[in-house]
């Protein structure tokens, strides 16, 4: 069959493509909420496709689809199979190694602040992330510390001032003369910050931007406006990561029309419990008892597992963060305490879960 007449042939629904090459080889992987409008535009308005599509699309030879129920399981699938399959055109989420960290040296005089590929929890350092995008993060890292004056270059820390001392963008570690106390307040700063608790940093570096702007010093604050920019995406991983450890267990509801539901149970970055439901074929007191039930079950299970967010979990946790929390999202959701999973049995808790199910996941009509 000719690929465009497979196309047309595609459903209007949630899933995730498969894109192949002549040898029959998975040259790439993408979801859409509508598969075939998504398909489908890669061969209409080729004018308008960047270099990477037109080149993708001459290797194009078949594709193969997956139907999901709905497009968040969508994203979660396509993250899992670009995992798996590491496709040659798929370059985010293609493996690990392009992921790294920020580390806080504490065990030195002068606290260095450098990007690492892994951690190690047990040598008093601090670390910060993972993050996603090696480029952005040292873009941003180099921001703070250009605005912060700890741009040293002379790892020896030897009585001679670095080239950055002599530009004033260094405030002497080099030299060994600052006083410790005042490396350190600007160190706390910086850790603030990656913390996604003090903003003054980005704050002070925004007055700069708008302070070149209105100086006619353009150069200097598109330099600013970039620095900001990977900042805020510092800043946007540290909230994923917080949200995450924070909110353990979530229940989530998904209407697919009027009359279907699709109802999920998150631990952490995992979903581990999907079910769909008619709510027309189950009374209110029912379906309410259903959903308590997998709660109970699910969760109960899963309360002595924890997960830290690592290279291997930060996309998981990255989808679910912003489908949740995305404008555009129907879904709705509630975060599950642990007390009352395990604590389920008395009267009071289980009157506070029914309504929290009620009132929070959805509206049943009597």
């Amino acid at each position: 069959m000719d690929i465009k007449e497979k196309v047309k042939k595609l459903p209007f629904s949630p899933g995730v493509y498969l894109m192949k090459d002549s040898l029959d080889t998975i040259i790439y992987v993408g979801k859409s909420k509508n598969l075939r409008n998504r398909v489908g535009s890669y061969f209409i308005n080729s004018k308008s496709h960047s270099p990477k599509v037109i080149k993708l699309v001459k290797n194009l030879k078949d594709f193969d689809y997956i139907l999901t129920d709905t497009e968040f399981e969508a994203l979660l699938l396509e993250c899992k199979l670009i995992r798996e399959i590491k496709p040659i055109y798929n370059r985010q989420m293609k493996n690990t190694k392009g992921y790294c960290y920020i580390k806080i040296n504490m065990n030195e005089k002068y606290p260095d602040i450098e990007i690492v590929s892994e951690t190690n929890n047990s040598d008093g350092n601090l670390y910060f992330g993972p993050y996603t995008n090696k480029n952005t993060i040292e873009k941003g890292l180099y921001g703070i510390k250009e605005h912060s004056k700890i741009l040293c270059t002379n790892s020896s820390r030897k009585a001679s001032g670095c080239i950055k001392y002599s530009r004033n963008l260094c405030i002497g570690m080099c030299t060994a003369n600052p006083p410790k106390k005042h490396y350190f307040a600007l160190v706390e700063k910086v850790i603030k910050l990656l913390n996604g608790t003090d903003f003054t940093i980005l704050e002070e570096m925004d007055q700069e931007m708008n302070n070149a702007a209105e100086n006619f010093d353009f150069e200097r604050a598109a330099k600013y406006r970039d620095y900001i920019r990977a900042i805020k995406h510092l800043i946007s991983t540290a909230k994923i990561i917080a949200f995450t450890e924070a909110n353990k267990n979530i229940a989530l509801v998904e209407f697919l029309n009027d009359k279907e539901i699709k109802f999920f149970l998150i631990r952490y970055n995992k979903v581990i419990f999907s079910e769909k439901y008619k709510i027309s074929d189950f009374g209110v007191d029912e379906i309410k008892n259903k959903l308590k039930s997998n709660i109970i079950s699910y969760f109960g299970n899963a309360l002595k597992t924890s997960v830290n967010i690592g290279k291997n979990e930060i996309d998981e946790a990255h989808i679910i963060y912003n489908y949740l929390k995305g404008k555009e999202s129907t879904c709705k959701y509630i975060v599950i305490p642990e007390g009352w999973i395990s604590e389920i049995g008395s009267l009071s808790i289980n009157r506070t879960v029914d309504k929290f199910i009620l009132d929070n996941l959805f509206n049943i009509q009597k």
